[in-house]
């Protein structure tokens, strides 16, 4: 692409200077922990927003994006989340069966994104980048941010808010109670920042249905990404080319295949064009929170309340000042050790 040198931005304040360059969409694809300011900017600038998942890292930066659809609603402005299983064909057709009664009621279900280590290399690259002094701690984490939490948020939320958003558009809502536990086995090297390498969360909804979520990024085990739903009158299977009811309504697709990847975007500007907002903020907001509330019962080792969580907690973890600088690494959290807060 020619863009040209006026058009280029960097530095923490680049985001208000795209905005501010005659657009009428953003794509909002900065590491995560930048999300909430931005997308708050682009709405108060009246700009269509293509936000990428998460939406955040901590409850109070929810508590923003989600004011900020609201106040997009408001305006008429179409926001469209990447998460793209919401516009991918047999997603949408197995889910609508599912509301129309096909599994009877949903009972529980699981989800997983389990897989092996990511961006190895790169982390391994940037440290030495890093160690020989080329870069400041802000610049060295911002480059290697899938590993530090206040960046992506770990990969629970990084990477399985998809299959965790699979299950709140299948029960429609968010849980009630979250529970998690988790670890860093793998990851114990200093390029790997502060998250762990693998996660197991429970989610309790109402009416007593609970959910199982898995993930990991560890060397050597099995691949599986995919949800299930169990129901009084049947069972549901998708994974990302694959979706099939098995019971008395049995049902597997075979309909037209499309990329959700591309779709997502088409939807948007379509919806730009044709003056029909649609607005994904919200419902990626919760999706997320609930990724963020399985972390924190992960790291602390404490359940809790959705609700607490996304109104209550104080959890920041955005630094105190965004210059090119020293920023001290916070160790990896402790379960019983680290607070709850």
């Amino acid at each position: 692409m020619d863009v040209p040198q006026e058009r280029r931005f960097a530095g923490f304040d680049c985001f208000q200077k795209v905005i501010d360059s005659g657009i009428d969409m953003v794509i909002l694809a900065t590491p995560p922990g930048f999300r909430p300011q931005h997308f708050e900017a682009a709405v108060k600038a009246n700009k269509h927003v293509f936000m990428e998942k998460p939406a955040a890292v901590d409850p109070p930066g929810i508590r923003r994006v989600m004011a900020a659809a609201e106040e997009a609603k408001k305006k008429n402005l179409s926001v469209v989340a990447g998460t793209q299983r919401r516009h991918q064909n047999h997603y949408r057709e197995i889910l609508k069966r599912v509301h129309d009664g096909a599994i009877g009621e949903i009972v529980s279900g699981q989800c997983y994104w389990n897989m092996g280590p990511l961006w190895v290399e790169d982390a391994k690259k940037y440290w030495e980048t890093y160690q020989a002094g080329k870069w400041s701690d802000m610049e060295y984490q911002c480059r290697n941010w899938l590993f530090h939490v206040w960046l992506s948020g770990d990969h629970i939320c990084e990477q399985h808010v998809h299959n965790i958003d699979i299950i709140h558009w299948a029960i429609g809502s968010a849980p009630k109670m979250v529970m998690g536990q988790g670890g860093r086995q793998e990851r114990v090297q200093p390029q790997y920042g502060n998250g762990y390498d693998h996660f197991a969360t429970e989610f309790e909804f109402e009416n007593g249905v609970r959910v199982t979520s898995t993930c990991r990024q560890q060397s050597g085990a099995s691949f599986n990404v995919a949800e299930r739903l169990v129901g009084t009158k049947g069972q549901v299977y998708l994974d990302g080319s694959k979706g099939e009811i098995t019971g008395p309504k049995a049902y597997e697709y075979d309909g037209e295949r499309n990329d959700p990847y591309v779709q997502e975007h088409a939807n948007l500007i379509n919806s730009i064009r044709n003056g029909d907002a649609v607005n994904e903020g919200v419902q990626v907001a919760e999706s997320t929170m609930s990724a963020i509330a399985g972390r924190m019962a992960a790291y602390t080792g404490r359940s809790m309340k959705w609700e607490w969580a996304l109104k209550k907690s104080m959890l920041d973890l955005s630094p105190a000042d965004y210059k090119f600088g020293k920023l001290p690494v916070d160790p990896p959290a402790v379960p019983g050790v680290t607070k709850l807060i």
